[in-house]
C-alpha cells in the first residue's frame, strides 16, 4: 500500500479542508458591506485554482496592503472578513497575469500540497464567493443588473426585484461496502488508476438517501442497504457541499455505465492506490477511514 494523507486522524468531516474550522482561528467572515473601505489590510488573489502570495519576507503569506502592483483584477475586488482581525479582501486576475517580483502562486486544488490547509481553505472560501459575484451580476428571471442587499450575500434585481441567493448544490458521495472490500470508480476523465467513491447530484424531488441509491444504480448497476450519514464537506469546486454516506451491498455485478464512469473495481485497503479519492476531499477521508484503516 502507497503512502496515505492525515486525514485519516481526522475523527470528523468537520476537521476536513475548505469547512470553516479549519481558518475559524484567523477569519472572521464579514458581508461586503461590513468590510472597512478605507482601511488596509490583506489580500486573496486567485488566478485559476491558484492564490497568489507574498515571499519576500520569507515563508509565503498573504499580500498585505495596497494591491501588488502588476496584478490588474478582472472585477471590483470583494471584502469577504477578517483576517488576523485586519480587512480581507479577494479578487481574480487572469491567468496569463505573470505575478510580479517577490509573489508566487500556489495551488489550493489538486495533489500539489505545498499550501498549507489554512490558506488552501481561505482561498477556496474566496473562490466560492467570486464564483457567486461573478455568475450573478444580472438577473436570471428578466436580464436586469443586480444590487447587493445589505448585511447579506444576496442580490436583488434593480428591474424586476426579484432577490437571488448564493446558490451550494448538495452531491451525495457513497462508499459501498462488501464486506472487507469497497467498491471504487473511474471517472471518465480521471487518470489511469484514479478511483473514488459514487457522488452525483441531488435531483428534483429526492431524499438525500434516494439519491444515493439512484447514483449507485446509474453508475455501477448495484443495489444497496443500510445507508448511513457519514458527515460533509464544503466543496469550493465551484460551490457543492458533499455529503457522504456509508452502504453495504446486496446485489449485481458492477457495471460501469460507458459515459459517466469508465472502471469499477472492488478493492480492499492495501490495494486502493494513494492518489484515490483526491487530497483533501472527504472522499479521501472516507477511504482512509473506512477501507484502508480498518
Amino acid at each position: 500500500m502507497t503512502n496515505t494523507s492525515k486525514l485519516h486522524t481526522m475523527t470528523t468531516t468537520g476537521d476536513l479542508p475548505y469547512n470553516n474550522k479549519a481558518i475559524t482561528p484567523w477569519f472572521s467572515p464579514l458581508t461586503p458591506d461590513a468590510v472597512p473601505i478605507d482601511t488596509p489590510g490583506f489580500w486573496a488573489i486567485l488566478q485559476g485554482q491558484t492564490l497568489l502570495l507574498a515571499t519576500s519576507g520569507g515563508s509565503p503569506e498573504l499580500p498585505h496592503g495596497q494591491l501588488p502592483a502588476g496584478c490588474l483584477p478582472e472585477a471590483e475586488p470583494v471584502g469577504i472578513g477578517l483576517w488576523q482581525g485586519e480587512p480581507l479582501r479577494a479578487a481574480r486576475i487572469a491567468v496569463d497575469n505573470a505575478p510580479p517580483p517577490g509573489f508566487e502562486v500556489l495551488p489550493f486544488f489538486g495533489p500539489d500540497l505545498r499550501l498549507d490547509e489554512r490558506l488552501a481553505t481561505l482561498a477556496g472560501r474566496a473562490s466560492q464567493i467570486l464564483h457567486w459575484e461573478r455568475r450573478n451580476r444580472f438577473c436570471s428571471v428578466c436580464g436586469g443588473e443586480t444590487s447587493r442587499i445589505r448585511n447579506t450575500w444576496g442580490k436583488r434585481c434593480t428591474l424586476c426585484k426579484e432577490i437571488h441567493f448564493p446558490h451550494i448544490h448538495p452531491c451525495v458521495i457513497v462508499l459501498v461496502k462488501r464486506g472487507d472490500e469497497v467498491l471504487l470508480i473511474r471517472k471518465a476523465g480521471a487518470v489511469p488508476g484514479r478511483f473514488s467513491p459514487i457522488a452525483g447530484f441531488v435531483d428534483f424531488g429526492e431524499s438525500l438517501e434516494e439519491c444515493v441509491q439512484r447514483e449507485v444504480r446509474e453508475e455501477a448497476g448495484l443495489n444497496i442497504t443500510n445507508i448511513r450519514y457519514l458527515g460533509s464537506q464544503n466543496w469550493p469546486f465551484p460551490s457543492q457541499q458533499m455529503i457522504g454516506f456509508l452502504a453495504d451491498y446486496v446485489d449485481g455485478e458492477p457495471t460501469p455505465d460507458g459515459v459517466e464512469v469508465i472502471e469499477t473495481h472492488w478493492l480492499k485497503g492495501d490495494a486502493i492506490p494513494a492518489t484515490s479519492g483526491g487530497s483533501r476531499s472527504i472522499a479521501r477521508w472516507m477511504i482512509e477511514t473506512y477501507a484502508i484503516q480498518v
